[in-house]
């Protein structure tokens, strides 16, 4: 006869694992998703960094772009004004409420010529680099002493 360790939790695991599957056949396997608006950072023609964040729930109203400490902070906040959808009970949200993306700007960013746009629901900030010096050639002499 063989011995057998005995395992308390191994009913409760498969009490378990059954109502998994009698909630997830029942319901489908809906897990828990959050929604982050998209946001690409990337250089164009090697003169500015350009940042897109794709903002279709919000207005130009709500969204807020400031430099501090060499970075770019984007903010977007729905304003509830609307006194009906401060009275609903969301049992589910899928949009979102609040934005924040913070982008940090390399050294050479013209911070005084940033220009943003928003158009059909896309944020488009556009930071110009400032004019790198020239790297200066140094002649080589012939190695005589005078």
């Amino acid at each position: 006869m063989a011995i057998v360790r005995f395992d308390p939790f191994a009913e409760l695991n498969a009490l378990h694992e059954q109502l998994n599957s009698v909630f997830n056949d029942t319901f489908g396997d809906r897990r828990v998703q959050q929604f982050y608006p998209v946001t690409d950072v990337y250089q164009e023609d090697d003169k500015q960094l350009v940042v897109e964040a794709h903002l279709p729930q919000f207005s130009s109203d709500e969204i807020n772009i400031d430099v501090h400490n060499n970075a770019l902070e984007i903010r977007a906040e729905h304003s509830q004004k609307d006194e009906s959808a401060k009275k609903r009970r969301y049992l589910v949200r899928e949009s979102s409420t609040s934005f924040y993306r913070r982008v940090a700007l390399p050294k050479h960013a013209d911070t005084d010529g940033i220009k943003a746009d928003f158009k059909d629901g896309v944020l488009k900030v556009s930071v110009p680099f400032k004019e790198l010096p020239k790297p200066k050639r140094i002649a080589i002499g012939s190695g005589k002493a005078k």
